[in-house]
């Protein structure tokens, strides 16, 4: 009796601990701090795997079955080997497949986790298709004229539409003929797709897909910031390189963050300010629209640098990665194709009337990031703000790549390759330092190597985006619906895989040759 009686105390305790760090989680998300940007991959910190992050300031439990009641009384126990992390609820996922796997909302487990609205959703995805890299379009511009203005459009249609599919993948009929959410994240939807024969293939495939977008998106901040202070302050006897190795100075105590709270704060206000920038961009272009070349737009295309834009078009709508966790975390589910709707909509005239008007201002004298062209009064002002954005966001990448690389190879219990980074206190053992420092390095190796922004943005666009976007979204729905696609739905789903990979394969090779003839030409050098 004194067992039974300690038993539920302890399981109310747990049920009220939870329920107060769902109620902190929601304030957080409803302030917009939820999945504040994509290319600065924060919602990869929130999605997928990465719902396990008790270092996040999220206690985690690790909710086992092993005969003892959970949740509700009278609850059935789970089925073997039914064990999940979860945040905000005090019991596991039901088994799959069953009616009360799904919520009122469309999200497994409890009923206690904080959703977000439509308009709470829509700016998460804006913040993640309308960062700071839209700054290389109009350099996308300058080697595709109106076919690269179009690729804008056309890359916002398809994006939208495998979103959508995407999440159709999440959601199947049960005995009832009633739909639906079996699945939570990117990564299950992989997993389904390779079961029976290779349950984890699909899972460890986009997982690595997900390590290499992370870890050149921190390239890109560290490139970026180099870029950006060398172009702004030209007299001084430092070189770009130098300037990267300053702000990786600057970014090297990342090595020891335990959670992003501190971080997050900042992440709304560095999207509001970059929004300010882009505006500030675009008015200064109208101040000169007497000026405006527009016999140098043409529909031309240059065939060797043309599929480089391919892969910075595609890499700066990048969004897919996160949106299973941001659906299943809506109030109303079914709005989410509205949303996603006006928010590609928004995004895609925003970018086209971005990389025109810039282009028509400086035409064939477009830099690959744009305020490079600003007159060196207001260069400095503006290229500063954008380096501390981009500073600030390098976290947030960089700790979801590094919770993959741990939950991969360090923390999978008898899967693991290598012993916990994390001793039983909790504290940072030091091969977990050391991993963490020697990712921070090797950025900053990269970023001296081949610091080429619009060749590295299109390197990665044509590898990981255009797998993550277009690719597997396709081939997904293909493998998992087909039974039950239209004729019309089967075309789209083919059409988008075989564009997808001619793209993909052009602009990576492109790249990739760019970036080899560039390192020669600064060996030489």
């Amino acid at each position: 009796m004194a067992t039974l009686l300690r038993s539920k105390l302890s399981n109310v305790a747990t049920s009220v601990s939870n329920k107060s760090q769902a109620k902190v989680s929601g304030m957080f998300a409803r302030m917009g701090f939820q999945a504040a940007t994509d290319e600065e991959a924060v919602g990869f910190a929130h999605c997928d795997d990465l719902d396990f992050e008790h270092r996040q300031g999220l206690q985690m439990d690790i909710l086992k079955a092993e005969g003892e009641p959970c949740g509700d009384e009278g609850a059935e126990p789970p089925v073997e080997g039914d064990i999940h992390y979860q945040r905000g609820s005090g019991a596991p996922l039901p088994p799959s497949g069953s009616k009360d796997q799904v919520g009122a909302g469309g999200e497994f487990g409890g009923h206690d986790k904080p959703k977000i609205t439509a308009w709470e959703a829509g700016w998460n995805v804006t913040n993640a298709i309308q960062g700071m890299f839209v700054l290389g379009l109009p350099y996308a511009i300058l080697h595709g004229g109106y076919l690269g203005l179009f690729l804008i459009i056309f890359a916002a249609v398809v994006c939208c539409y495998t979103g959508k599919i995407l999440i159709a993948c999440l959601y199947e009929e049960n005995e009832d003929g009633e739909v639906v959410r079996v699945r939570d994240s990117y990564v299950a939807i992989a997993n389904a797709c390779c079961a029976p024969r290779f349950p984890t293939l699909g899972g460890r495939v986009v997982n690595v897909a997900q390590i290499i977008e992370l870890v050149m998106t921190c390239i890109l901040y560290v490139v970026v910031s180099g870029n950006l202070m060398y172009n702004s302050f030209p007299g001084l006897p430092v070189s770009q390189k130098s300037w990267s190795i300053i702000a990786t100075a600057v970014l090297l105590p990342c090595a020891f963050l335990k959670n992003l709270k501190a971080v997050s704060k900042f992440s709304l206000l560095c999207t509001l300010a970059h929004f300010v920038i882009n505006i500030l961009v675009i008015a200064y272009c109208l101040s000169r629209a007497r000026d405006w070349a527009w016999e140098k737009v043409k529909f031309y295309i240059d065939v060797k640098k043309f599929p480089i834009s391919i892969g910075i078009i595609v890499f700066s709508y990048t969004s897919q990665i996160f949106l299973p966790s941001l659906e299943g975390n809506m109030q109303q589910p079914s709005e989410f194709h509205c949303m996603m709707n006006w928010t590609h909509i928004a995004a895609c005239v925003l970018k086209g009337l971005f990389a025109l008007v810039a282009y028509l201002t400086w035409a064939d004298e477009t830099k690959e990031v744009i305020t490079d062209n600003l007159p060196g009064s207001i260069r400095a002002v503006v290229n500063i703000f954008l380096v501390a954005k981009a500073l600030l966001s390098y976290p947030l990448p960089f700790f979801a790549a590094v919770e993959v690389l741990e939950k991969s190879l360090f923390q999978e219990g008898s899967r693991a390759f290598f012993p916990a980074c994390y001793g039983g206190d909790g504290r940072l053992k030091s091969w977990g330092l050391t991993l963490r420092c020697a990712l921070v390095v090797f950025t900053l190796l990269m970023a001296i190597y081949v610091p080429h922004f619009a060749l590295l943005m299109g390197l990665t666009g044509s590898l990981t985006g255009a797998g993550l976007c277009f690719l597997l979204p396709s081939l997904f729905h293909l493998r998992l619906l087909w039974r039950k696609l239209l004729w019309h739905q089967v075309f789209f789903d083919v059409a988008i895989f075989v564009i997808g990979g001619i793209c993909s394969v052009s602009g990576f090779v492109h790249s990739l040759e760019g970036l080899i003839e560039a390192y020669r030409t600064n060996a030489e050098d």
